[in-house]
Parts: C-alpha cells; sequence; structure tokens
C-alpha cells in the first residue's frame, strides 16, 4: 500500500466527472487499498478517486456508529455509486474537503439515503445511511461529479490557525472528508 497525494483546488482534476469502473483487476485493487491508507493518513472520513487524481467512480468511506462512540468503525468500499433513494428531509451540517484545507461550510444534504452500487470485487452492494453518515456519502458522490462541497455551502469560512491545528489533532466527522 501506498500513501496518495491529495489533489487540491484549484486543480482541474477535482471539476471532471469520472469515469465508470469496467475492470475490477489488480489496478483497481491496489487503487483502493492507497485511498484507504491516505485516507486515514490525513485523517479523514471519505476520499473519492478524483481526489488522489484518479478519473474512476470509487469512493471510500469509514464511519462509526454515531449513538456509540466506542464502536469500532465501518469501512465502506463503492464503486460506481449511484443513489437509489433520496430522502425529503434534508439537514445542514458543517462540511471540509481535504482537498479545500483549511475551510469549513454550510451544507444542506438529505437526511437519508440508499446508494447503490459495486464493492471492491464489482459484486452488487446496496447500503442504507442517514445523519452523518448519509452526508458523507452525498459529499464523496459529488466528487465523483466533479462538484465540491463549496458549491453548495450557503456559509464558508476559513479555519483560524488555531483551530486548523485543532482540527488537524482530532479529526471531527463534521471535518467532512
Amino acid at each position: 500500500m501506498a500513501l496518495r497525494e491529495i489533489v487540491t483546488l484549484p486543480d482541474p482534476v477535482l471539476r471532471r466527472k469520472a469515469r465508470k469502473v469496467t475492470d475490477f483487476g489488480p489496478k483497481l485493487q491496489q487503487l483502493i487499498d492507497d485511498m484507504v491508507d491516505s485516507m486515514r493518513a490525513e485523517p479523514g472520513v471519505g476520499l473519492a478517486a478524483p481526489q488522489v487524481g484518479v478519473q474512476e467512480r470509487v469512493i471510500v468511506v469509514e464511519f462509526g456508529d454515531e449513538e456509540d462512540e466506542k464502536a469500532p468503525l465501518k469501512l465502506y468500499t463503492v464503486v460506481n455509486p449511484e443513489f437509489t433513494r433520496l430522502s425529503k428531509d434534508t439537514l445542514v451540517g458543517t462540511e471540509g474537503c481535504l482537498s479545500i484545507p483549511g475551510y469549513l461550510g454550510e451544507v444542506e444534504r438529505h437526511a437519508s439515503v440508499v446508494v447503490k452500487g459495486q464493492n471492491r470485487r464489482g459484486q452488487p452492494l446496496t447500503i442504507k445511511a442517514q445523519g452523518w453518515l448519509a452526508r458523507i456519502f452525498q459529499h464523496e458522490i459529488d466528487h465523483l461529479d466533479g462538484v465540491l462541497f463549496v458549491d453548495k455551502a450557503t456559509k464558508v469560512w476559513r479555519l483560524t490557525k488555531e483551530e486548523q491545528e485543532q482540527a488537524d489533532e482530532h479529526a471531527a466527522p463534521s471535518l467532512g472528508d
């Protein structure tokens, strides 16, 4: 496994729509392993392939139980993800992004979603998510379409030096990916 450099704005790769994955061979497996390692090293709660410069529809998400902070984190790998259901209910929350370091924003997202796609081996999967997990999936799938949280934010602000240091130390779910 290797750490990959996180692409940041204004790199144009972040604004391009990613291609559907058709080959589930060793290259894809290496990409997924590298993405997980890179996400954890930052640390983040999600990462999309375009954020490491790869224009393929692949996301990784790692998040725990909102009700039980001591529960182990669960890793999701979704290839060719798409939404099959978006709740009418929405929630506003604070997001950040590894590709836009030092900034946060208030973003309205669907309260729950159903995501379908394939696992790393190409087998179909369906994930039902709500709350922060639903927010993370929406944020990451947006990346696959060249959309960033700042495009949807009603308010964006730059972190102070102290806030950035604290965020780096504690990597909270509110920091998005």
